[in-house]
């Protein structure tokens, strides 16, 4: 199975340098049932980079949560058993958790099969983005399309062999 797990840029850089993807367990996205029947497709392309986007979101919320990270979004799209996932509790309503999954234990960083990123002309979109995040889960609509600016930069793809470039100074 697919997982889309959001980072940052300092924990993709940790995880590079421990060759682990968090301690577990790990929230990741992924093509779920619930995702399918939201969508409403069948296209798997389409419906993966619906988690992408999740995953995507949820990066966001860890850049609200760190003020001192770097403003761009980071994805992990890692392959995994069917078995090492389990899915979140029903996110009801609640359309920001479509797709969630976790992710019992830490993920090795070899199970990455690329990297998404935010290019550097993004940053400040992602930085706005950001800040409006709670006036946005508010309700404010003002702060929603700001939040969407930032959502309409499409993410990087980096093959896992590039992460040296992304994190380390000087390269």
């Amino acid at each position: 199975m697919r997982v889309y797990v959001p980072l940052t840029l300092s924990g993709l850089a940790e995880a590079h340098r421990t060759g682990e993807l968090g301690t577990g367990p790990l929230v990741a996205y992924a093509v779920t049932p619930a995702l399918r029947e939201w969508y409403l497709s069948d296209d798997i392309e389409e419906l993966e980079y619906a988690a992408l986007n999740r995953a995507a979101l949820a990066s966001l919320r860890l850049l609200a949560a760190d003020a001192g990270a770097t403003r761009r979004r980071v994805v992990v799209a890692a392959d995994v058993s069917d078995g090492a996932v389990s899915a979140a509790p029903d996110p009801g309503s609640d359309s920001a958790e479509l797709g969630e999954v976790r992710l019992a234990g830490p993920l090795r960083s070899a199970k990455a099969a690329s990297v998404h990123v935010d290019s550097a002309d993004a940053e400040a979109d992602v930085t706005a983005a950001a800040e409006a995040l709670a006036a946005a889960d508010g309700g404010d609509d003002d702060a929603r399309l700001v939040v969407e600016g930032a959502e309409e930069h499409e993410l990087l793809w980096y093959a896992t062999q590039e992460i040296p470039n992304l994190v380390e100074p000087g390269h």
